[in-house]
């Protein structure tokens, strides 16, 4: 049997991070990966990081990743990212930030690829919400299924005849289709459900299935304020966005 959870976006939030893996092992997964941004947002990056790595799975640099291992951020973030990277720079050893800088933009596991953002441009952190967006990565896609995150939207775009969107909840694998799969964010979802979202891959049935699971929210927001982080970063997790 073989199950994959597949986790993205898990931004420092150790309950919503702890609470998936629960449930992963409740869903009998056998494997692990990991889409990127690590860190960033909430206040337990280098517990994160720890935990992650104590999985020994595959993952892949997000850019919030990729700015907390660097002395100084691009212009890309927003000031609410930017103070929490900010923020997460200072509470992450030497080695979280090595970690962090060493990580692959994209990689190819077993018959699958993951990559935090797109496959065209991977280190230039685009969003992919439409067929347009998604089309530019199927060119460069050379395996059935990609796994992403970065928009912290869960979502799938399959590309046959021409390239369409549809919703994950139970998503059928056909033969001879690409298929383009947001995994939603465990610590930060922004599709108005506040519960922390993953995948699991049945490899063997050809099913990927959205899960989404309930944390201890208010413990986690309560942690954001105690560390002085920006108190909207709070408020959004209850809302979804």
């Amino acid at each position: 049997m073989l199950r994959c959870a597949i986790l993205s976006d898990i931004h420092a939030n150790l309950e919503a991070f702890e609470a998936v893996l629960h449930d992963a092992a409740e869903q009998r997964c056998t494997h692990f990966v990991c889409l990127g941004d690590i860190v960033g947002y909430n206040a337990n990056p280098h517990e994160c990081i720890e935990r992650v790595q104590s999985m020994d799975c595959p993952v892949v640099k997000g850019n919030h990743d990729e700015q907390a291992s660097q002395t100084e951020s691009s212009r890309d973030l927003n000031e609410l990212a930017e103070s929490a990277i900010r923020w997460t720079r200072d509470h992450l050893s030497n080695e979280d930030k090595a970690w962090l800088a060493d990580l692959r933009l994209q990689r190819q596991v077993r018959d699958f690829t993951i990559v935090h953002a797109t496959l065209d441009t991977p280190g230039q952190w685009a969003y992919v919400f439409n067929n347009l967006d998604a089309a530019a990565s199927f060119t460069y896609q050379h395996t059935p299924i990609c796994f992403f995150g970065h928009t912290h939207v869960p979502m799938a775009f399959i590309r046959d005849e021409g390239v369409r969107r549809v919703k994950i909840d139970q998503l059928h694998i056909e033969t001879g289709k690409k298929y383009f799969i947001n995994a939603g964010s465990v610590g930060q979802p922004r599709d108005a459900d506040w519960r922390a979202a993953y995948c699991v891959y049945d490899i063997e049935n050809n099913v990927v299935e959205l899960r989404r699971v309930r944390y201890e929210l208010a413990v986690a927001q309560k942690k954001i304020i105690e560390a002085g982080l920006p108190p909207l970063l709070a408020e959004r997790l209850a809302l979804g966005r």
